[in-house]
């Protein structure tokens, strides 16, 4: 929308009266209350860890290998959870994170029952309930937080949803996962897209959970997924998700994130290229009510020559306490020549008292690419929009949800799923309404 203010973000900016209770620029995690709280088997990072793969190197701008948050190429990777820091809320990654409301995900042994998995899918699809030992499982990623860890040292078993090998799906895979309690769990999902086939899944969350979820999404060469995650929860959820793809050659992946409901909500999607010629989407949708906070960050790794990605977010905000973060990294290695990319964030602001965080990275290590570039907006109404609608006889009320609409619809309509679209739209309309009370 050209009616909102664009900037480059900055961190740490100045701010001269925090929206919310208890946040600075810094974060809500700056709070003496959460720094030492938690639980640990470790208290230090060790010597020497499992890193990013081929992207953990050293850097000429003072990064190096396992160097905390010195960069996103360095970042560690782990099975082990006692190979991560106990959180204090002063990392780069968690500072916006209100450590205190993850409801020991971070600190916890996850021993509560995962929520029930239910899967309707076309012939041929196949469906398995998998235990620990499965050569599928960690085949997309490693856990990359202290959150992911966790959740992999707590699961027990694993549901594994596979597309045939040039297989073209009619209809959509459905895989819901209904919450029945909220004492702290793990759940472990893997999604694979055989070579050359084509199919749209959609993840459903839904009823009363704490759970940390990982995710993984494994596209062989040539296939074409589109995978829809939607956070519905119930207002009392915790949730916490890392969903990691690994891209094939000339493989296309489409990752679509709609948070709606849920007390704290925070995704983590990241899609890595494992050979040339791979295109990767990735777009959000969000809507923050009073006290909710829902949280995306994503990252695009291109370690390989001649791949695509776009990265497309839009929230909007309403009512007191509500608060977005949104974080874009994008990796562009040294040897993805030809690398073509672009991340946007745009955030509405619907009444006074919320917050919108957004923050677009973006780490260029070769000049032989076809174009990268990033932007980010956060602003409120435009009043001569407003003023344009009103004048043809559109009550205010009315005017502001149309803007709203059109606003939020742009990524609706990236699903290309009849029946999902049509329930989004109503389900924003739904918020939408809570706003005119």
């Amino acid at each position: 929308m050209t009616d909102i203010t664009t900037e480059k973000a900055r961190i740490g900016a100045p701010s001269a009266q925090p929206f919310i209770d208890g946040f600075t620029e810094e974060g809500e995690n700056l709070s003496p209350v959460n720094t030492g709280t938690n639980t640990s088997t470790t208290s230090e990072q060790p010597s020497a860890g499992p890193l990013a793969g081929a992207s953990a190197k050293s850097h000429s701008h003072g990064g190096g290998v396992g160097v905390p948050d010195s960069s996103r190429a360095g970042r560690l990777t782990s099975y082990t959870l006692e190979d991560f820091k106990a959180l204090t809320g002063l990392e780069e990654d968690w500072r916006f994170t209100p450590l205190r409301r993850l409801r020991g995900l971070h600190s916890e042994a996850l021993t509560g029952t995962a929520p029930a998995v239910t899967v309707s899918a076309p012939a041929g699809v196949r469906v398995e309930t998998v235990g620990r030992d499965d050569h599928r499982i960690g085949s997309a990623g490693i856990p990359e937080d202290r959150v992911s860890a966790n959740a992999w040292a707590g699961f027990k078993e694993a549901t594994i949803v596979t597309v045939p090998a040039e297989t073209s799906l009619e209809s959509e895979i459905t895989v819901t996962l209904t919450g029945a309690g909220t004492d702290a769990a793990a759940q472990h999902i893997v999604v694979v897209a055989e070579k050359f086939s084509k199919g749209v899944l959609v993840l459903g969350h839904e009823g009363s959970a704490v759970v940390s979820e990982n995710v993984e999404i494994i596209l062989e060469d040539g296939a074409e997924l589109t995978v829809v995650s939607l956070q519905e929860w119930n207002d009392d959820s915790v949730h916490a998700s890392s969903q990691q793809a690994k891209i094939g050659r000339d493989a296309k992946f489409k990752h679509i994130v709609v948070s709606l409901g849920g007390d704290l909500i925070r995704v983590t999607p990241t899609a890595r290229f494992a050979a040339p010629g791979g295109e990767v989407e990735l777009f959000g949708l969000y809507f923050a009510d009073a006290g909710q906070h829902l949280e995306h960050r994503t990252f695009v790794d291109h370690g390989q020559p001649n791949c695509v990605s776009n990265v497309l977010y839009k929230g909007a905000l309403q009512g007191k306490g509500a608060h977005t973060v949104w974080v874009g990294d994008v990796l562009i290695q040294k040897n993805a020549e030809g690398t073509d990319s672009y991340e946007k964030n745009q955030n509405l602001v619907l009444t006074d008292g919320c917050r919108a965080d957004s923050v677009p990275n973006l780490e260029i290590e070769t000049g032989l690419i076809a174009g990268a570039g990033h932007a980010s907006a956060t602003g409120r109404f435009d009043d001569e929009h407003l003023f344009y609608l009103m004048a043809r006889g559109i009550p205010e009320e009315v005017a502001r949800r149309l803007v709203v609409r059109g606003f939020l619809n742009e990524i609706i309509q990236k699903i290309n799923v009849p029946a999902i679209e049509d329930r989004l739209t109503e389900a924003v309309e739904r918020e939408l309404a809570a706003t005119d009370n």
